[in-house]
């Protein structure tokens, strides 16, 4: 089985995106990773992670229109790809495969 070029905190972030849908911009994404993981990672490490995602093709973004709320500033939303889906699919039958290899791991009840 070959590896994945998916970090850690990479696999987190698609899939916050992937659970947010249409919802997924910066801060909803950084919400959600917080929520799944008790953890407050860095704007900076987010959209680090982001620029990753979208130079290896598993997202794409877009830009919403401006509102007064955000003081004119517009939202960017990310969206999932096929290739995005398949890393994670890649990622999980990776994990899933070693973990089955480690004595005394029961996945089945957890």
């Amino acid at each position: 089985m070959k590896s994945t070029d998916l970090g850690a905190f990479e696999e987190i972030a698609l899939m916050a995106i992937g659970i947010l849908g249409k919802e997924a911009y910066g801060v909803t994404i950084k919400d959600e990773i917080e929520k799944q993981t008790n953890r407050r990672p860095s704007v900076g490490a987010l959209h680090s992670a982001l620029y990753r995602l979208e130079s290896k093709g598993y997202v794409t973004s877009f830009e919403a229109g401006a509102t007064a709320e955000r003081g004119g500033r517009r939202k960017r939303y990310y969206e999932m790809t096929t290739k995005g889906k398949e890393a994670l699919e890649k990622a999980h039958a990776l994990r899933s495969s070693m973990l089955n290899l480690i004595p005394g791991i029961d996945l089945n009840n957890s």
